[in-house]
């Protein structure tokens, strides 16, 4: 995990959303790297998985969200994950807390809400990585 800056990803096919996340994200003193489809992400991750959190939005063309995690969890992927959606399923975010997540949002939300779960999430991963560390 980056010790000054963490990084996070945002995976989202509205661009608007990745935007004001980034920047949301920016004014936190946090890195960002943004991305289109899960498609795209777990292409980037394959190569680098040097992320300490990601955002996915649930609901994306081709590849869903839950898709994009189930993914993560098969390849060894430990990298704590937040949801992000616009559309009320029932059953999605009991699936995916059971799943593994962090935290879910349903959009719009709160700037604090999302940020205060990012911190959630990179005390895990500080704790994990600190795990996989000790002899």
């Amino acid at each position: 995990m980056s010790e000054a800056r963490p990084l996070i990803h945002i995976v989202d096919d509205d661009p608007s959303v990745a935007i004001a996340l980034r920047r949301l994200l920016h004014s936190w003193g946090m890195q960002v790297r943004t991305f289109a489809s899960g498609e795209e992400f777990l292409s980037a991750l394959s190569r680098s998985d040097d992320a300490d959190c990601s955002v996915i939005d649930v609901q994306m063309p081709g590849m869903t969200g839950l898709e994009v995690q189930e993914r993560m969890d098969r390849a060894g992927m430990d990298v704590p994950v937040i949801f992000i959606t616009a559309h009320e399923e029932e059953g999605v975010e009991e699936h995916a807390m059971r799943a593994g997540a962090v935290g879910f949002l349903r959009k719009p939300f709160n700037d604090e809400a999302l940020v205060g779960l990012i911190r959630i999430a990179l005390q895990r991963r500080m704790k994990t990585v600190a795990c996989a560390v000790k002899p």
